[in-house]
């Protein structure tokens, strides 16, 4: 069974941003408070946090009751918007990204089969935003409840 590796900062930083969406009643949310909560390294959480906002994701205020919001409803942060900010691309087999790398790409049966895969991952990944995140917990949340 083929496993897609998803980077550990793309992890952090759509549990980050999930953090944010469920606790945006309040001005702005402390690192240390979504570090804690979410089980991320203090250091790795700053520098995804810097990523976040430079690409607009997210917001940063100062001072002593500054800390992180969304910049954006979570309606429009998408999973695609996350990964190709704190991601890699996705890329299955190395002739997606250079076909001259391969002598069978002229007549390669696969290459177009590999291209629809990542057409149907980006699909799902720029489909999928971090309220859907949101509301996929609550439901786990409310299945996994003791009646």
């Amino acid at each position: 069974r083929m496993k897609m590796q998803v980077p550990v900062q793309v992890d952090y930083g759509v549990r980050a941003l999930v953090d944010l969406a469920q606790n945006a009643h309040e001005s702005s949310v402390r690192a240390s408070d979504i570090a804690r909560r979410q089980g991320i390294p203090r250091q790795f959480l700053d520098r995804v946090m810097l990523q976040l906002q430079r690409n607009g994701l997210t917001k940063a205020q100062r001072g002593p009751t500054g800390g992180h919001s969304l910049a954006r409803p979570p309606s429009e942060i998408t999973m695609g918007a996350v990964m190709s900010c704190l991601g890699n691309p996705v890329v299955l087999v190395t002739c997606m990204d250079d076909a001259g790398n391969c002598e069978h790409a002229p007549s390669c049966g696969q290459r177009s089969v590999w291209q629809d895969v990542e057409t149907a991952i980006w699909s799902v990944l720029n489909g999928t935003t971090i309220s859907d995140i949101v509301e996929r917990m609550q439901v786990q949340e409310l299945e996994e409840a003791p009646a």
